[in-house]
């Protein structure tokens, strides 16, 4: 099940640039965050994700229009009701075709986290972010 979706994720991300209009960032049980240039889809795993315990994020990045291409995506999370980060500083693999994998996240404590997409371009960087609330 697992290689499927990852397959439809590849498939979906490898769209040649006249289909990048109609490209729509999904994953199989993951969440959608979107921005002025760009859609992002996420699932972390494992799932559920657990205090203390490092995950990982599967992650794709469709561009809503063709003549954008992402450069570098960079992810973080913080908590904004207390003013900090994270303990560690997660790693970001390419995978092509707007697939990457984040590995190295934890939460260290419950509460409200929010993770901190950053898409880097030729214009600059648009940050996407999201609440992810952790008991």
């Amino acid at each position: 099940m697992r290689r499927r979706a990852l397959w439809a994720l590849l498939c979906c991300a490898c769209l040649p640039d006249s289909a990048a209009l109609a490209c729509t960032a999904r994953i199989e049980g993951g969440q959608r965050v979107e921005s002025t240039h760009y859609e992002l889809a996420y699932r972390p795993h494992p799932t559920p994700v657990v205090v203390g315990q490092h995950f990982a994020l599967d992650v794709i990045v469709c561009a809503r229009a063709p003549h954008d291409r992402v450069a570098e995506l960079r992810v973080d999370a913080r908590m904004p009701d207390h003013r900090h980060g994270m303990n560690y500083r997660p790693s970001v693999t390419d995978r092509g075709g707007g697939v990457y994998r984040v590995e190295g996240l934890m939460f260290h404590m419950p509460g409200r986290w929010q993770y901190v997409f950053e898409v880097r371009d030729a214009r600059g960087t648009e940050r996407l972010t999201q609440d992810h609330w952790l008991r």
